[in-house]
């Protein structure tokens, strides 16, 4: 294939608006993260506005959508407002009550991810599986508890400070002598940043999530299964990152959905909460054992589905907020996700983003962009550019029948991308011939 430089395809011409005048749409950030889903729903051919609060990312998706400057102001001018993380919960349910159609968190979902003690205690509630776990604000207190009760365990931040991924970590040692040295560090390099955290017994088995929409009363089918890839590199070495990929389908109701996402929808619907919401678990032949809720979009699981979604994006938002959810249409097969990432990913670091990747050009090898979902990138004069510290670039994805078939066309496309010092995981989905046989052994995906 040619390395000669292909210009970058500029923002598809959006078709024929679906209402006169459209549906307008406000999709609002704390850090930039939800532009894909709505520069889809523009490219569908209704009004968008995008808010970020972060100062530092404020050029990300400039080109490919208008930008809202104060988003309270404008939610009178919106249809749909939709928040794409945790801690819009208290907006979210106000603006329910004055009748605003909304997507996004409540007080109770913000709670279920960001407080893990909580989170364990409402799974255990509605009848889940739990793995034990402790919780603490004490790094001695911690350190005391692995001395005393030796064993593998994973430790993981609470509250905002799980957002850094980085900050988990899996245990690799039986008797626990590993985490011991991770505290103690931990407790010298992020003491005044970690408030609080939990250590959690190991458990053995396929890391498995299942996610879905919920629009205030029921969970709309069909439901996704997801495999996330989580380490920077291939066979899960190096730091752990947000995500470096996801593998991924969609299914009907069966024991996967049934003893996670089901027992949770009474919770849900009196809480109010509309959105998405996924359950991380580890499965095993003795049982399931969910690890976290997250309760909001993923990412790049959004982008990811948006591979296998055929619903009308902007349509299904509105019925979603208004509790009265069409049918998702899907695929059939599986999807793929890699995500292309520049330094300083992922970790955020200004001065390497503007050394290495600063307003690095994404060349296109071809004129195509199938596939092709934008991280933090920018349009200038029809140019694509990078656009934040993030060093989140792209993520690149592909479907098919098989799980090898999406990961073939994922990656061809991957390979028409040109980024300094761009990288990624090549082997994103190849763990399914495994989880797959092991999943469907159990009984979990019957």
């Amino acid at each position: 294939m040619s390395e000669e430089r292909a210009p970058s395809p500029a923002p598809a011409s959006p078709p024929a608006a679906p209402a006169s005048p459209p549906r307008r749409y406000l999709f609002v950030s704390d850090i930039a993260l939800i532009h894909d889903l709505a520069w889809q729903v523009k490219r569908e051919g209704y009004e968008v506005r995008y808010f970020i609060k972060a100062k530092g990312e404020k050029e990300v998706a400039d080109g490919f959508l208008e930008k809202s400057e104060d988003w309270e102001r404008d939610v009178e001018w919106a249809d749909v407002v939709v928040f794409d993380d945790t801690g819009f919960g208290p907006k979210a349910e106000a603006l329910r009550k004055a009748g605003k159609p909304v997507i996004g968190g409540s007080v109770y979902t913000d709670r279920l991810e960001e407080d893990r003690e909580f989170g364990q205690a409402e799974l255990t509630a509605a009848g889940l599986n739990t793995i034990p776990s402790f919780e603490f604000s004490s790094f001695d207190e911690a350190i005391a508890h692995v001395k005393a009760n030796p064993d593998r365990y994973v430790v993981k931040p609470s509250g905002k400070a799980q957002s850094e991924k980085v900050l988990s970590y899996v245990g690799q040692e039986e008797d626990g002598l590993d985490i011991l040295g991770m505290l103690e560090h931990y407790k010298k390099a992020w003491g005044t940043k970690i408030k609080s955290f939990q250590v959690q017994r190991y458990v053995a088995g396929v890391e498995v999530a299942v996610g879905g929409f919920f629009d205030g009363k029921n969970f709309v089918l069909p439901v996704n299964v997801n495999f996330e890839h989580k380490r920077m590199f291939n066979d899960d070495i190096g730091p752990s990152t947000g995500e470096m990929g996801t593998s991924m389908f969609w299914t009907g109701e069966n024991r996967l959905y049934r003893e996670t996402l089901g027992r949770l929808r009474d919770r849900l619907a009196a809480s109010g909460y509309v959105g998405y919401i996924d359950i991380n678990c580890i499965a095993t032949g003795r049982g399931l054992y969910p690890l976290e809720a997250t309760s909001r979009f993923g990412y790049p699981t959004i982008s990811i589905q948006m591979e296998g979604i055929t619903s009308n994006w902007g349509e299904f938002l509105y019925t979603l907020a208004k509790g009265e959810a069409i049918p998702l249409k899907t695929k059939r097969g599986f999807q793929v996700g890699v995500v292309i990432a520049v330094p300083p990913f992922p970790f955020t670091d200004r001065e390497a983003y503007e050394r290495y990747s600063g307003d690095a050009p994404i060349i296109f090898r071809k004129p195509a962009t199938s596939g092709v979902h934008i991280g933090d990138v920018k349009a200038v004069n029809g140019e694509w550019l990078l656009a934040s510290p993030s060093g989140y670039a792209l993520v690149v994805t592909g479907s098919g029948p098989t799980m090898e078939d999406a990961r073939r066309e994922a990656y061809s496309r991957v390979r028409n991308v040109l980024i300094p010092n761009m990288f990624y995981r090549t082997d994103i989905g190849s763990r399914w011939s495994r989880d797959g046989d092991l999943l469907y052994g159990w009984g979990y995906l019957s």
